[in-house]
């Protein structure tokens, strides 16, 4: 439902998980939101300032106390568990990859370097682009996702996916796309006086325009 009025289009297998994660949160915070404000107007009138009415100290309940106590604590062990379920599934227990990148960040541009028809990397027939990230629809991509310089973060909003990249590290990514076309990949860290132009564009493929896009630029850069 906030797909519609405010997500971007969602095309990747575990965006539906974020999503609905997100759409409890929304929903319990607005629901408490409202009784809270019902709750202070309704105060500030039964108990606003009158004539000859004087102030009164008024003994705290503590059966409702340790209700609403209790209520908060149990919803948020139930949000913390459907959290790291989440989590789980996307950073820790992915499926294995069908294609491959390395990607680094770098003042500001996005390298993405193609294995070669060896299929290896740190050969001589890798092939780096920048900021062309090409992939097949409903295949597994498996990221190596590093920085040159400073902190950027790889973020594909269609994917509801969001990695920093650190200087020094390499950190896995995966994602599979369920819909072809054409995405942004900007940097959401703050990265210096070129952080707004930092944007890479993400191509999802059917495999045969894959394949051939590939190869035309396998032979363009030999």
């Amino acid at each position: 439902m906030l797909e519609y009025m405010y997500f971007p289009h969602d095309i990747s297998t575990f965006g539906p998980k974020i999503d609905l994660l997100f759409e409890i949160i929304f929903w319990l915070v607005l629901v408490v939101w409202v009784a809270v404000m019902i709750a202070m107007v309704t105060f500030m009138i039964r108990y606003r300032t009158r004539p000859g009415r004087k102030a009164e100290y008024i003994e705290g309940n503590s059966r409702l106390e340790i209700i609403w106590t209790t209520a908060t604590a149990v919803i948020l062990i139930i949000l913390a568990f459907m959290s790291r379920s989440t989590w789980a599934d996307i950073k820790e227990h992915g499926p294995p990859g069908d294609v491959f990148y390395q990607v680094s960040g770098k003042q500001f541009n996005w390298e993405i370097t193609y294995p070669g028809p060896d299929g290896k990397f740190g050969t001589k027939d890798d092939l780096t682009i920048e900021n062309e990230l090409h992939v097949p629809v409903n295949k597994v991509v498996r990221i190596d996702l590093t920085s040159k310089d400073v902190i950027h973060s790889f973020y594909v909003p269609n994917m509801r996916l969001r990695q920093d990249a650190v200087p020094g590290r390499i950190i896995h990514v995966w994602f599979e796309a369920t819909e072809t076309g054409q995405y942004e990949i900007p940097c959401s860290q703050l990265c210096g006086f070129g952080h707004s132009g930092m944007k890479g564009n993400l191509t999802v493929q059917s495999q045969e325009d894959f394949d051939k896009w590939l190869k035309d630029q396998y032979s363009q850069n030999k």
